[in-house]
């Protein structure tokens, strides 16, 4: 059974102007990154992969996931997560709540979901705050909840929207270097869109341009 996630002929053009082109396959474990400026359509390939589409483009290719054709099924059908620029932790919920918020109705029970919940803030070195209120939380620390939120759902793959842009350069690499080596210790085949040359060459694998050409970081 083929695994990994896997573009094929994925093309998003704007008003009859190409901006994408990939035909890529993603390993499990295995980080490919598609570096481009600003504007250059990045984040539009990422909505598309998860099952998204903004109206505007034109937008097609096939996408599949461990061999599974995913045509035709929306975001939560897909299992696929994705991660944004903003940790968007939910502020009226505790840290605890906000990862709760991530798992799936499979895992029933208080107590389950409290165990899991605690799981994945020792994962991230965070035991004892599912209590906290989000709002006292360095960046880096929201950022880790962020993800184990996202990863709490069981995602197959893993998408990355610009997701340290916002961090200063202390938390960036901090939070950079937790992120990668999760993504590669749990074995899930992941795509980062970035235009910042040191995510690229930190997440390890593969870089491509919005046209599927490879590139070197430098």
């Amino acid at each position: 059974m083929k695994s990994g996630l896997e573009m094929e002929g994925v093309t998003i053009a704007l008003e009859g102007t190409a901006l994408i082109s990939v035909t890529a396959r993603v390993p499990p474990g295995e980080i490919l990154t598609v570096m481009g400026p600003s504007g250059s359509g990045k984040s539009t390939l990422l909505s598309y992969v998860v099952g998204a589409p903004l109206p505007a483009f034109d937008a097609r290719g096939a996408v599949r996931l461990g061999g599974r054709d995913l045509s035709g099924l929306g975001p939560c059908a897909r299992g696929i997560g994705l991660i944004f620029q903003d940790d968007l932790l939910f502020p009226h919920m505790s840290v605890g709540a906000n990862l709760a918020f991530g798992l799936p109705p499979t895992i029933r029970g208080r107590g389950r979901r409290r165990e899991a919940v605690a799981a994945a803030l020792e994962d991230a070195s965070l035991a004892g705050y599912a209590r906290r209120d989000p709002a006292t939380l360095s960046g880096g620390q929201r950022a880790r909840v962020a993800l184990m939120r996202t990863l709490l759902s069981a995602p197959a793959a893993l998408l990355l929207d610009e997701p340290f842009s916002r961090l200063d350069a202390a938390l960036r690499e901090t939070v950079r270097r937790f992120t990668f080596d999760t993504i590669r210790d749990r074995g899930l085949p992941a795509v980062l869109v970035t235009h910042d040359a040191e995510d690229a060459r930190a997440a390890g694998g593969p870089v491509i341009d919005p046209f599927g050409q490879p590139m070197d970081p430098g």
